[in-house]
C-alpha cells in the first residue's frame, strides 16, 4: 500500500471500525453528532472532549495557557510523551537562520541545577563565552575571528571543569525511557520520550525544570554536531529536492527562503544572546502543549501536570506576520544535482491546514495514488511506464503543497517522466476514474486511521500536530465525514480549477553539486565529560524510586492458539480484541537460498493478472473490498499475506487464491519487469546508505560468496521463461506451509480457508538451502568511492557463535557503551571531541543459532576529521572507560525497559518466530532480567574483555576518494577499493545493451 501514515499525518478521523474503552458511551449513543463539549473532573479541572471521538481525548488548558492532551491506551504500562512548541524555522530571524533547530539541541544540556557541579563558577565562564561569540559574530577580519574562536575554545575547556555532559539523558535513561530525542520543522519543535507509566511524576518534575530555563553549556562542541548534521543534509539529495521545491513554491515566505538547519554562514557565527531571546519569546506555556498517551489515570495525571508545569509563567506571544505569496502563473523550473538516481517532482501550492484545499487535495491525492488502484498506481506503476511514481500532500499553517514524484525507467528522460505525471493529472481533471473510488478512498483512510489508533505514538503525534496547526479536535474527528460529502462532480471541478500551469518542477539530475559548502575542522579541545561525577540535582533524582513495575512474560503455548483445517494444515491464531481488522499469513520456510528463482517469481506476481482479471482489474477488486495482499521473500522464508476488514476476508481470500492458482504470465510484462530490476540495480548503487549497510556490510561478513551476490545477471533474467516463474509460485502450494491468523472469529476464517485453500494430500519437503561461510575478520579495509561531504565508516568484527547466555550482558553493554545519547561512545565521539553527528557501537546477537555474533561500530564524520574519529573509536573499542554511576543508570534502564515491555497482538507470534530461529522456545526475558539484575561493572568488563576488546575488525568506508586520507586508512589494514557493481555482483551499465535496459 501507499504510505498512508505519511499521507494522513494529522488526519485522524472518526471510524466505525474502532471501539475505545475510553469513550464507548459516546460511540454507542444514539446521536452520531460530532460536538465539542466541556466537563469538569472530580478535582475541578475543566476539559474538552469530542462526542463520538474514538480516541477518548481529554483536552485541558492550564491557567498558564498550557494545552494538555490526555488519552488512555492500556496495551502496555508506558506513556508516549511529546512536548510541542509552536516555534520552528519559519520564525527564525532571517539574519540567524537555524536558530530554532540549534536551540532544540541545547535544551538537552541542563539548567543551573541539572548538569552542573558548581553553577556559581560555571556561569561566569558561560558569560565570557557568550560575550566572545558576540565579538566573533561582529568581527570581519578572518584572523581576528580565528583568534576569538581559539579563546572561545580555551574558555569552554575551563567551563567544562564544572559541567557534567548528558545528565538529562542519563536521567531519562535511568527511568527506562525510549526514543529520547527531539525534532524541529517549519513551525514546530517537539521533544520526545516514551516512559514507563510508573515514572510519570519523576519525568514531569525533570521536564518542568528543563523547560523553566535555558543554559547554553558545552555550546561550541554541540555547534560542531550541528555542522555535521548540516553536512549530512548536503549529502542528502532528497533534502536538496525538498528545499528546492519550497524555494520555488514560496519565494518570499520563510517556508522557502530559510531552511531548518540554517545557512552555513549563520551557523559559523552564532549568537548565544539571540538563542536566549528566542527561548524567552517562544518557550512559554501558552505557546506549548503536552501530550500524554498511554497507561494513565486522567484525574491523577492532570493534577501532576498542573503541580509541575503549572508553575511556568505565562507570557504574551506574538508570532511574526509573514509575507503572502503571489499566485504562480507559469511553471517554475528548479534543478538539483547529486550522485543518487535521477527523479522529478511536480509541486502545486495549496492552502494551509483547515482550508478547503486540504480536503479536496487529500481526496485528489488518494484518487491519484493509493498504492493499489489510483491513476498513478494503475497507469504508471502497474504498467511499468516509469520506474516508480507516487504523490503526497503536505499542509502547514499558512500554505501547503501537493507533490507528484517519478523516477524514470532506463532510457527515459526526466522530462518524459514529468509528462506522464501531468497526463495522470489530466485524467483526474477529466474524471477518468470510477464512481466508487471516492467511497473506497475514504474507507482506505479509515482503515489506516484504525491502525494508527492502536499505536500510542502515532495517536500522540496526531494530537501535537493538531496543536501546532491550531486545529480543533472536532474538526479532525469529522474530517473523513466531510470528505464523504464531496461528490465526483465537485472533485473534478476543483481539479480543473486547481491543477494548471501553476506548479514548480524540480529535476534531480545526476552530477556534481557545485553548491557544496566546505566546512573547516576547527580542531576543538577535548572538553571534560566528568562522567564519574553528578550534580546535586541528579543525586536527589536518582534517590527517588517509584513503585516498581513487574515484568510480564508470555506463555507462548497459551497465547498462540492452534486449530486445524480440513486438509490437516495447522493454523496458529491470536484473537484481535481491539477492532475488526484481520491479518492472514501463508508462511513457507524456504527462500532464495533454497531456490534462486523465488524472489524473481514471487515479485513478478505483482504485475500479472489471471484468465479472469487483468492486473489492473484485480487491483481494483481488492481495493473495493478494503483488502490488500502482500507477497515477499528473503533468504530463508517466503510469504503471502492478506489484510483488511474481517467481514471481507472470504472475498479477499477468493481473490488471492484466484491470483495464486490462475496467474497468467505475459512476455511483454515480464520484459518490462526485468528492465525494472536492471534499472533498480543502477539506482541501488547510487544510494550511499544501500552501499554501506547492504553491500559493504555483507562483503565484510562473507566476502565474495554471499547470498547478496548470488543473483542472476540481467542477461540471465532475460532468458527466463515467465511461464516457468508463474508456475513456481503456483507450485508453492505443494510445499509444507504454515498459516497465521490475527483477527476476530477464527471459525469464519477457518471456513474460508477450508473452502478456498485447497492443497494436495502430501506436501513436499523444502529443497536444501545453499549455505554461506562467514569469513574471519581483521586487517581489511574495504573502500567505495562516492561523491559526498562526510565519510561514513563501519568497523565489523566476527565474534563467538550465538549463545542465549550472552543476551543479557550484550543488552546491558549496548545500553552502557554504545547506544543512546548517554552512551560512552556518543559522549566521547560527539559530546567531548565533536568528531561526528552520529556515532554508535553494538554487540549484535545472531538471528539464528549456530551463526556468529558480531561487534560493529559506526561513525559518520566530516572527512577532515576522519583520522581523529577513527583513533577515538578504536581506542574505545579496546579500552572501555569505567563510570560506576553511568553503569548503574544503564542497568536500571535495561531492567525497567524489560519490566515495562508488553508483547501483544501479532507481536506475540513474530517474537516466538524470532526466538525459535535462535533455538529458544520460551520467553527468555525472565532469564535476561534476573541476570542483568545481578550484574556488576566488573561483570561487564569481563564481557568486554572476552567479546569486544580482542576482536579484529574489518573496516568498511564510503567517502570521496579525493578528500579521504587514504594513508590514514592504510594504517587500519590492507585497503581494497571496491567497484560498486562488483560489490553487488551487478553487471555494469556499459556492459548491457540498451535493449537490455
Amino acid at each position: 500500500m501507499k504510505n498512508i501514515y505519511k499521507l494522513v499525518t494529522g488526519l485522524l478521523m472518526t471510524t466505525v471500525f474502532f471501539v475505545s474503552c475510553n469513550q464507548s458511551k459516546e460511540i454507542k449513543g444514539e446521536s452520531s453528532e460530532i460536538l465539542t463539549k466541556t466537563e469538569k473532573d472530580p478535582a475541578g479541572y475543566s476539559y474538552e472532549y469530542v462526542t463520538n471521538d474514538p480516541t477518548g481525548l481529554r483536552l485541558y488548558t492550564l491557567d498558564n495557557g498550557l494545552k494538555v492532551y490526555l488519552s488512555k491506551n492500556n496495551d502496555e504500562p508506558k506513556i508516549q510523551t511529546y512536548i510541542a512548541v509552536r516555534a520552528g524555522s519559519t520564525y527564525d530571524p532571517k539574519e540567524t537562520t537555524g536558530l530554532a533547530h540549534y536551540l532544540e539541541h541545547m535544551l538537552f544540556k541542563g539548567t543551573h541545577e541539572i548538569g552542573t557541579l558548581d553553577w556559581e563558577k560555571e556561569k561566569e565562564y558561560l558569560k565570557q563565552i557568550s560575550d566572545l561569540y558576540e565579538q566573533h559574530k561582529n568581527a570581519t577580519n578572518p584572523e581576528e575571528k580565528l583568534a576569538i574562536y581559539r579563546k572561545i575554545d580555551s574558555v569552554s575547556l575551563e567551563a567544562s571543569n564544572y559541567s557534567v555532559a548528558n545528565e538529562y539523558d542519563k536521567m531519562t535513561q535511568s527511568m527506562g525511557a525510549l526514543g529520547t530525542n527531539a525534532h524541529t520543522s517549519t513551525e514546530e519543535t517537539v521533544y520526545h520520550n516514551k516512559i514507563p507509566a510508573n515514572e510519570l511524576n519523576k519525568w514531569l518534575a525533570l521536564e518542568s525544570d528543563r523547560f523553566s530555563e535555558l543554559v547554553l553549556r558545552l555550546f561550541h562542541t554541540e555547534l560542531e554536531a550541528v555542522f555535521e548534521e548540516f553536512n549530512r543534509g548536503q549529502d542528502n539529495d532528497y533534502s536538496k529536492m525538498y528545499h528546492a521545491a519550497l524555494a520555488g513554491l514560496f519565494p518570499t515566505h520563510p517556508y522557502g527562503t530559510q531552511t531548518t538547519i540554517g545557512e552555513g554562514e549563520h551557523l559559523k557565527n552564532p549568537s548565544m544572546v539571540a538563542i536566549h531571546e528566542y527561548f524567552n519569546k517562544y518557550y512559554v506555556p501558552n505557546n506549548m502543549a503536552m501530550v500524554l498517551v498511554g497507561d494513565i489515570d486522567y484525574d491523577k495525571t492532570i493534577k501532576a501536570v498542573d503541580a509541575t508545569f503549572g508553575k511556568l509563567k505565562k507570557k504574551e506571544v506574538t508570532h511574526p506576520t509573514l509575507p503572502k505569496e503571489e499566485p504562480i502563473t507559469s511553471p517554475i523550473v528548479k534543478e538539483v544535482y547529486g550522485p543518487t538516481a535521477e527523479n522529478v517532482e511536480i509541486a502545486f501550492r495549496t492552502g494551509g491546514v483547515g482550508s478547503k484545499d486540504e480536503k479536496f487535495v487529500t481526496l485528489c491525492d488518494m484518487i491519484m495514488a493509493n498504492g493499489n488502484a489510483g491513476l498513478i498506481d494503475l497507469n504508471l506503476n502497474q504498467k511499468q511506464a516509469v520506474q516508480r511514481a507516487s504523490c503526497y500532500p503536505n499542509f502547514m499553517n499558512e500554505y501547503g503543497y501537493h507533490a507528484f514524484t517519478a523516477t524514470p525507467k532506463a532510457n527515459q528522460t526526466l522530462e518524459e517522466a514529468k509528462d506522464l505525471l501531468l497526463e495522470q493529472i489530466e485524467k483526474l481533471k477529466k474524471g477518468e476514474f470510477e464512481d466508487w473510488m471516492i467511497e473506497a478512498v475514504v474507507n482506505d483512510l479509515k482503515l489506516s486511521q484504525t491502525r494508527r489508533y492502536e499505536n500510542s505514538t502515532a495517536l500522540a503525534g496526531a494530537y501535537y500536530d493538531a496543536f501546532i496547526h491550531h486545529e480543533s479536535w472536532a474538526d479532525k474527528v469529522k474530517f473523513l465525514d466531510d470528505l464523504k460529502k464531496i461528490s465526483k462532480e465537485e472533485l473534478v471541478a476543483f481539479a480543473n480549477e486547481f491543477y494548471k500551469d501553476n506548479y514548480v518542477v524540480i529535476y534531480k539530475r545526476q552530477g556534481e553539486d557545485k553548491n557544496i559548502v566546505k566546512v573547516e575542522n576547527p580542531k576543538i579541545s577535548q572538553v571534560k565529560l566528568n562522567r564519574d561525577k553528578q550534580s546535586v540535582y541528579m543525586t536527589k533524582f536518582m534517590e527517588q524510586e517509584p513503585p516498581a513495575l513487574q515484568p510480564q512474560y508470555v506463555d507462548f503455548d497459551k497465547a498462540i492458539k492452534k486449530t486445524t483445517l480440513d486438509n490437516g494444515l495447522e493454523v496458529s491464531y491470536i484473537n484481535n480484541e481491539l477492532n475488526d481488522l484481520f491479518e492472514l499469513y501463508f508462511i513457507f520456510d524456504m527462500g532464495d537460498d533454497a531456490n534462486k528463482d523465488l524472489s524473481t517469481a514471487i515479485n513478478y506476481l505483482e504485475y500479472v493478472g489471471t484468465d479472469k482479471y487483468s492486473p489492473e482489474a484485480l487491483k481494483k477488486e481488492f481495493y473495493k473490498l478494503g483488502v490488500s495482499y502482500y507477497v515477499g521473500t528473503d533468504n530463508d522464508q517466503t510469504y503471502l499475506a492478506l489484510t483488511g476488514l474481517k467481514e471481507n476476508l472470504p472475498k479477499g481470500l477468493t481473490l488471492l487464491e484466484e491470483l495464486w492458482s490462475n496467474a497468467v504470465a505475459n512476455q511483454e510484462t515480464y520484459d518490462k519487469y526485468v528492465d525494472k530490476i536492471a534499472k533498480g540495480r543502477q539506482d541501488n548503487v547510487s544510494q550511499k546508505s544501500f552501499i554501506l549497510w547492504n553491500g559493504l556490510m555483507s562483503y565484510g561478513k562473507y566476502g565474495e560468496n554471499s547470498s547478496l551476490r548470488n543473483i542472476y545477471t540481467v542477461s540471465e533474467l532475460k532468458e527466463k521463461d515467465p511461464e516457468v516463474l508463474v508456475d513456481l509460485v503456483k507450485d508453492l502450494k505443494d510445499y509444507k506451509q504454515r498459516i497465521f491468523y490475527y483477527g476476530k472469529d477464527v471459525d469464519a476464517a477457518v471456513n474460508a480457508l477450508n473452502k478456498e485453500h485447497t492443497l494436495p494430500e502430501t506436501l513436499k519437503d523444502y529443497p536444501v538451502a545453499k549455505t554461506y561461510t562467514e569469513q574471519e575478520t581483521g586487517g581489511n579495509v574495504y573502500f567505495v568511492d562516492y561523491d559526498m561531504v562526510q565519510t561514513e565508516m563501519l568497523f565489523l568484527a566476527k565474534s563467538a557463535p550465538f549463545d542465549p547466555k550472552n543476551m543479557a550482558a550484550s543488552t546491558l553493554f549496548n545500553a552502557y557503551f554504545g547506544s543512546g545519547l548517554s552512551s560512552i561512545v556518543f559522549q566521547e565521539i560527539r559530546e567531548s571531541k565533536a568528531l561526528a553527528y552520529s556515532a554508535f557501537a553494538s554487540y549484535s546477537n545472531a538471528a539464528e543459532k549456530d551463526k556468529a555474533n558480531y561487534v560493529y561500530a559506526y561513525i559518520g564524520t566530516q572527512t577532515n576529521k576522519m583520522p581523529q574519529a577513527v583513533d577515538a573509536m578504536m581506542d574505545l573499542m579496546k579500552n572501555m572507560p569505567d563510570a560506576e554511576q553511568q553503569f548503574n543508570a544503564a542497568k536500571d534502564a535495561a531492567l525497567k525497559k524489560i519490566a515495562a515491555q508488553r508483547i501483544t497482538k501479532t507481536g506475540i507470534f513474530w517474537t516466538y518466530e524470532r526466538l525459535t530461529k535462535r533455538g529458544i522456545d520460551y520467553d527468555n526475558r525472565e532469564e535476561m532480567y534476573n541476570t542483568i539484575k545481578n550484574m556488576t561493572l566488573d561483570d561487564l568488563h569481563t564481557f568486554f574483555d572476552d567479546n569486544i576488546k580482542k576482536e579484529n575488525y574489518n573496516v568498511m568506508v564510503i567517502g570521496n576518494k579525493k578528500e579521504v586520507d587514504m594513508k590514514a586508512l592504510s594504517k587500519l589494514g590492507d585497503v581494497k577499493e571496491l567497484d560498486v557493481d562488483y560489490l553487488f555482483n551487478y553487471e555494469k551499465p556499459k556492459d548491457l545493451k540498451n535493449s537490455d535496459l
